[in-house]
């Protein structure tokens, strides 16, 4: 995958998409290879619930997108629509979570997370990991606060897109911001209801835990930019354990 970093066995690629198309953060221009997104429907009210400020245009991230690979693992961003690679672990992307699991009292157990009682750990075998992706998020706003950014916010929609590319990366077993068909987080995003104004996505596949995989995000340019995109007002995170994993996507957008 073009601009993809692989060291230690870990992967990791990063994407940011607006209505002009999609490029690697921090260039500028679009990616000739990929298709402009189809023409954008009337917002629906329901995407900006949970928005935490007044949509805004889209902002340049703040950092540069291009980075060498290097032997540890430090995220590098990544062309987008690169041809799908089955083998290491790998990151990549951009995701959303969400504060508390619908109609779970207590925290419960997260469907395909083999039980977790109170929400929190990391499932035996493989599966969902809520407390993981929170995790993240809370991360993402202590290094956004630390560079003047607002906070995002967990959006349940973002959420559902983000969980669905890391459990399609590890079913499927490949790592790339494109689905084997070709679909990238725009198409992701809008399935799941939302409507946007600009997106980016931060993936990953092998980090053990929120705090390796923030490290290889925060050290690789392109994610850095999506991290501290100040345009961003939601986040959300999906993150899947198992064999070959931990799978981690961050679904960044501002509603339309």
């Amino acid at each position: 995958m073009a601009g993809q970093s692989l060291a230690a066995d870990m992967l990791i690629s990063a994407e940011l998409g607006t209505h002009d198309g999609i490029q690697v953060p921090g260039t500028g221009g679009t990616n000739p290879d990929v298709p402009l997104p189809a023409t954008p429907t009337a917002a629906d009210p329901a995407a900006t619930q949970g928005a935490s400020a007044t949509p805004t245009a889209p902002a340049s991230p703040t950092a540069s997108a291009a980075a060498s690979p290097t032997a540890v693992p430090t995220p590098t961003a990544s062309a987008v629509k690169a041809t799908p690679t089955a083998a290491g672990a790998s990151t990549a992307g951009q995701g959303t979570a969400k504060r508390g699991i619908p109609g779970m009292p207590g925290g419960g157990s997260f469907p395909g997370s083999g039980g977790m009682p109170g929400g929190g750990g990391v499932p035996a075998g493989g599966g969902a990991a809520p407390s993981y992706a929170q995790q993240v998020v809370d991360l993402v706003n202590v290094e956004r606060g630390k560079a003047g950014c607002g906070p995002v916010s967990a959006e349940p929609r973002l959420t559902s897109a983000a969980q669905s590319h890391s459990d399609d990366m590890a079913d499927r077993n490949y790592f790339d911001h494109a689905s084997p068909e070709g679909k990238h987080a725009d198409y992701r995003i809008e399935a799941a209801g939302y409507s946007w104004s600009t997106w980016g996505e931060n993936i990953a596949r092998g980090q053990k835990d929120p705090a390796a995989v923030m490290d290889s995000w925060m050290n690789s340019p392109g994610h850095r930019a999506n991290i501290l995109n100040c345009a961003f007002k939601q986040l959300g995170v999906g993150v899947r354990t198992g064999n070959n994993g931990p799978w981690w996507t961050q679904v960044f957008a501002s509603p339309a």
